[in-house]
């Protein structure tokens, strides 16, 4: 007599790209703290793509095993005809593949500082949104070792200093990356494994994008002339500028009380401390002072500008610079106000 259970679940051999993506989540996923009736939410940023599709697999196998709830967020982007339907089936196979919540969200892109820029800025509103409402733990971005290594070509390209050039961080706030480290090649075969079908979205091949072009004309020309392991190498650029980056921002935070005085318009920069510095740690100093207090983000040419007012003042007069910012060399002070004040106050000892 012919059973009548239902035919055991299909599970997808264990291959080494399947393994290699779910071992870079693992290492990721928090620890499961608080009650287990109340497990922790990981939600997967999915695109349809075969990044995020790997890594939503593997996080619907990997988040259960570390007592935790696994969602999915599906942002549309509106951008083209069939954008609706590509969001339902990613949020369809997200549900085949278990995971709870899945959320769609339509954005609007509105083009303002650019294509990608608008439809990152979007993007990334619409998943701090949505990890709020849920409140998820940590949201996965499916970021991989060759998106960083155009990240880094892009930021060569515009000439914006080790900020840029550090690339994505692994981890940042409630987001991460797990797949930083893996080639797109690897979680393409890894949806292939597992008898994943992943949408392959146009504009990845539409040659208006930048990032497109450095992806296929730059890196295959790269390595092409210069050899193999060109993303490899771009990617341990990012990581260790990054941890440079790292190394001077902490010590800007331990000594900014000591080289910041208060300004009756503003902030003011002891000359002496500032002088005393080397060049990179100085600059750095200038721009985080501006940015944090005034939100103006300083370019090179500007920021050496205002390192002039301590290493070769001859008099000049003040500087203009963005967000109506003014930079007055007053005695001991470089002075940052926006109304032209340069009087420096007192502390309060």
């Amino acid at each position: 007599m012919p059973s009548e259970e239902p035919p055991a679940e299909r599970r997808p051999r264990l291959t080494p790209p399947i393994a290699d993506v779910r071992r870079a989540v693992r290492a990721v996923l928090p620890d499961a703290a608080g009650p287990a009736s109340d497990p922790p939410l990981v939600l997967v940023a999915l695109s349809g793509g075969a990044d995020s599709l790997a890594l939503a697999a593997a996080v619907s196998f990997e988040a259960p095993r570390a007592g935790l709830r696994a969602g999915a967020v599906i942002v549309d982007h509106g951008l083209q005809d069939a954008s609706a339907e590509v969001a339902a089936a990613a949020a369809g196979t997200a549900r085949e593949l278990g995971l709870d919540p899945v959320v769609v969200r339509r954005v609007e892109v509105t083009g303002e500082g650019g294509p990608e820029a608008s439809a990152r800025d979007a993007r990334y509103a619409a998943l701090d949104a949505i990890a709020a409402e849920t409140g998820a733990a940590l949201v996965l971005l499916g970021h991989t070792l060759d998106d960083q290594a155009e990240t880094v070509l892009l930021g060569l390209a515009r000439g914006s200093g080790s900020a840029s050039l550090a690339g994505m961080p692994a981890r940042s706030s409630r987001y991460a990356r797990p797949l930083i480290g893996i080639r797109r090649a690897t979680t393409r075969q890894a949806c292939l494994d597992a008898g994943l079908a992943p949408w392959d979205d146009p504009h990845n091949a539409d040659p208006a994008y930048t990032r497109v072009r450095v992806r296929e004309r730059v890196l295959p020309v790269l390595e092409a002339e210069l050899g193999p392991g060109i993303a490899e190498a771009l990617a341990r650029t990012a990581e260790q500028l990054r941890e440079d980056e790292e190394a001077f921002t902490s010590q800007i935070d331990e000594f900014i009380e000591e080289v910041c005085e208060p300004a009756e318009a503003g902030i003011a920069l002891s000359v002496g401390v500032l002088a005393a510095n080397p060049a990179a740690l100085r600059q750095r100093i200038i721009r985080h002072v501006v940015g944090s207090e005034f939100g103006v983000s300083l370019t090179r040419a500007q920021t050496l500008d205002v390192a002039r007012l301590v290493t070769d003042w001859h008099g000049q007069g003040p500087l203009d610079l963005p967000g109506g910012v003014r930079a007055t060399r007053a005695g001991r002070h470089v002075v940052f106000s926006t109304s032209g004040s340069t009087e420096v106050l007192p502390h309060d000892h």
